[in-house]
């Protein structure tokens, strides 16, 4: 079956850049506007960009989180989260005060280090290191990032780390369940690779 990607657009994430590199790899994809259009999608992406607590308001109040529920965790459906859409698959956030995610992968998403000479937000491009296999990110390479808040490497779901102050999770599996910490619709010629490598999944 030809992928049919389902972009989430609950109001929280560049939808265009992701929307533009999947057209180039010729790929179907729908920007979905309500939750129901998920059903008719072979994998879901969830773009974000912004605080976790306004993410997962918006997850919550637009109807998301049940069809997030349905279309990945009991229908199997392969599934992406960038840059915040992969931190809202954490337990908890720190992000002005605690708050409650998705809850899909273990760790909690907090604030990288702020030290001298280190810029936060961190912003620009970064060596990526797999730490375990992933059919997403088979060998190193540079993606571009650009965030303030972070999974520890050591959480239990990490298949890939960089560094900036610290080590911490620049990707995460979970079965059919991704996310990456970078932009791969920002990420040139390895974020396409990355992207169609997960058009292959499922």
């Amino acid at each position: 079956m030809e992928p049919a990607v389902a972009l989430v657009d609950a109001g929280i994430g560049n939808i265009r850049s992701v929307e533009n590199a999947f057209a180039v790899l010729d790929c179907k994809v729908e920007v979905a506007s309500n939750p129901s259009a998920l059903a008719a999608a072979t994998h879901v992406v969830l773009p974000g960009v912004g605080g976790f607590g306004d993410g997962m308001a918006a997850l919550r109040d637009g109807g998301w989180i049940e069809a997030l529920d349905d279309a990945v965790l009991a229908g199997g459906r392969p599934f992406l989260g960038i840059c915040l859409g992969m931190q809202l698959l954490a337990e908890h956030g720190t992000e002005h005060g605690d708050r409650t995610g998705l809850g899909w992968i273990d760790g909690t998403i907090d604030r990288l280090p702020d030290a001298v000479g280190l810029r936060i937000p961190h912003i620009g491009w970064n060596d990526v290191e797999p730490v375990v296999a992933c059919p997403l990110l088979p060998e190193p390479a540079a993606f571009y990032f650009v965030h303030s808040y972070a999974l520890a490497a050591a959480a239990s779901a990490t298949v890939a780390v960089t560094q900036h102050g610290q080590r911490f999770a620049a990707a995460v599996q979970r079965d059919h369940i991704f996310g990456v910490q970078f932009h791969p619709e920002k990420s040139h010629r390895a974020g396409l690779t990355l992207l169609r490598a997960f058009l292959a999944v499922g």
